[in-house]
């Protein structure tokens, strides 16, 4: 276990880390010959110049708060550095359901988000060379593509199944139930029918929501996850609660990995970030799950409800503040849908994370979580 010195160390090494990667990525996105046409437009307006003034992670603060509706609507290609015009560009979407959705580009983040991950996932249970089952949404999102590169990257073959989350939730919102029931019911039977085609899929992606259902409907079938061959699955979704995991992993699995042979690691991420992993969930701590983002690419701050340039005392409860900084995609201080508990740094991830993890008070009357 790292000392209190070692760790005050690496925290002060990757801050300093932070503060040079996010110089050069905002000399990236505001030179005249390498920038996105949104930011070299938006310089014009700022009252500051990007240039010289950001100095350090901290100097962000002076940019005005972003503003969701600028990924709403085109032309996305405004949203495409110079420096990187001649790639071929992936568009992304979130949401959607109300209006016109939130859309970024992207080009190979996705990639080296999930390559990174790789890195955390333990090959007794993720075994290299395995096949992935993908449990989650399709259609213009993110997630299919990032897991079917994770696992290629780890040598094996992605089945995805069809899943459109927009249906979902119109679905909830109309009322219509056994609708959902119904399409839920199509979904799994699309998962359990690749489970059992002789395909050796070893490792999966899955939300909980999606995860529970294949649990229960396999064992009506007289039969489990581990029975079918699946040892390691990456989750992720605000469903994510320290009551569901401790459900999951002592009633649907049969006992943490040791017993049931099935490792469960749960992740935060969207869009714009990319993926947050987490501490080890254990029963001695509760079932707790800190995430901590991908720094330096993203940073995630807990910050105060009524100064949301403030960040709260550790243990406190604020709003989830993200910070994208890659040479594709550079966001400074988006505030997410969700508030949390800000977390102290450890050992494997020397900076703050976040913990409990769900939607903002303010705005969670008007969200509708659907499949996840």
């Amino acid at each position: 276990m790292a000392s209190d010195g070692d760790l005050s160390a690496a925290a002060s090494a990757a801050r300093a880390a932070l503060d040079a990667h996010t110089v050069e990525t905002v000399a990236w996105h505001f030179h005249d010959s390498t920038g996105c046409p949104f930011w070299l437009e938006k310089k014009r307006e700022l009252k500051f110049d990007p240039l010289t003034e950001i100095k350090s992670y901290d100097d962000l603060k002076k940019f005005p708060a972003f503003e969701d509706e600028w990924l709403r609507g085109g032309p996305v290609r405004r949203w495409v550095p110079k420096g990187l015009a001649d790639k071929p560009v992936y568009v992304f979407e979130t949401g959607g359901t109300t209006g016109i959705p939130k859309s970024r580009i992207a080009i190979d983040d996705f990639r080296t988000d999930y390559s990174n991950f790789s890195d955390t996932l333990p090959d007794k249970y993720f075994p290299k060379g395995s096949n992935w089952l993908m449990l989650g949404p399709s259609g213009p999102r993110r997630l299919r593509l990032a897991v079917e590169h994770l696992a290629q990257h780890r040598g094996g073959i992605c089945f995805c199944i069809d899943l459109d989350p927009r249906w979902v939730i119109k679905l909830i919102k109309k009322g219509w139930m056994e609708h959902l029931e119904a399409y839920k019911k199509h979904c799994i039977d699309q998962a359990i029918t690749i489970l059992g085609a002789g395909h050796d899929v070893k490792c999966m992606f899955g939300t909980p929501k999606l995860i529970e259902a294949l649990c229960l409907a396999l064992e009506e079938k007289g039969t489990s996850l581990a029975e079918q061959g699946i040892t390691g699955i990456f989750s992720g979704g605000t469903e994510f609660t320290p009551q569901w995991t401790r459900f999951c992993v002592e009633e649907l699995f049969g006992g943490p990995p040791e017993k049931s042979g099935i490792y469960m690691t749960p992740t935060y991420g969207n869009t714009l970030m990319g993926l947050a992993c987490s501490k080890p969930v254990t029963k001695e701590d509760g079932y707790k799950i800190s995430y901590y983002a991908p720094q330096p690419r993203a940073v995630v701050e807990v910050v105060e409800f009524d100064d949301y340039d403030k960040v709260v005392e550790y243990g406190a409860t604020g709003r989830v503040k993200l910070t994208t900084l890659t040479k594709e995609f550079f966001v400074p201080g988006f505030l997410e849908r969700d508030e949390g508990e800000r977390e102290k740094p450890f050992a494997k991830y020397p900076w703050d994370g976040v913990s409990g993890v769900r939607p903002f008070h303010e705005l969670a009357d008007a969200t509708t979580v659907g499949v996840y």
